[in-house]
């Protein structure tokens, strides 16, 4: 429902953030990780999470679109409740909780404060999966600038090729080189398919 909030940072504790907006104060509750990154800020932006229960419609602010996907993630896990989700974020990076999960160390993740044996397997095992495709999708938004290959994955899209090695090949000629034009592009990319 609310995807973000910017505006002026009126009151930022490390448990909660204040925004005005347009004459509105949006109170935000926030992870360590977003306030450490907040820092001095006049203005900024934070990409929210509004959860509604019988009591309560409570915001949940954080400063990238990577935390507020793992934060989904672990509150869809039966037994991490909000409270729980901030917490881990408090404690991890999203990489860290990340790897934590992927490589299976309950022992990390029952390091969290209140995280037992029992939920920190729940969460790598409803997880695992999950966590690598959500960071694929954010590292595959942030590529996303670069036309040419937007135009040079469409047009090998429309050819029939399959889109995940596709975007890996892109990706690597264009490491290669950032300045390669559309049909150069494509070129080198049939040429390897």
């Amino acid at each position: 429902m609310i995807t973000h909030i910017q505006g002026k940072l009126v009151e930022l504790n490390p448990a909660y953030a204040v925004i005005e907006c347009n004459g509105v104060g949006y109170l935000l509750h926030i992870s360590l990780n977003t306030y450490s990154k907040l820092g001095d800020s006049e203005f900024c932006k934070l990409y929210s999470h509004l959860a509604i229960k019988e009591d309560s419609h409570t915001l949940y602010g954080f400063h990238e679109e990577l935390e507020r996907k793992v934060f989904r993630l672990l509150i869809s896990v039966s037994g991490v409740g909000a409270s729980t989700a901030r917490v881990i974020l408090s404690s991890m990076l999203p990489v860290e909780i990340r790897d934590a999960i992927v490589n299976e160390d309950v022992a990390l993740i029952k390091s969290v404060k209140g995280i037992g044996a029992k939920t920190a397997q729940r969460i790598i095992l409803d997880l695992k999966d999950k966590m690598l495709k959500a960071f694929d999708d954010i590292e595959m938004s942030v590529k996303t600038g670069n036309r040419n290959r937007e135009e040079a994955l469409s047009a090998l899209e429309v050819l029939g090729f399959p889109m995940k090695a596709v975007h890996k090949l892109i990706d690597k000629l264009l490491e290669k080189d950032s300045q390669i034009g559309v049909e150069e592009l494509v070129k080198q990319a049939l040429k390897q398919l």
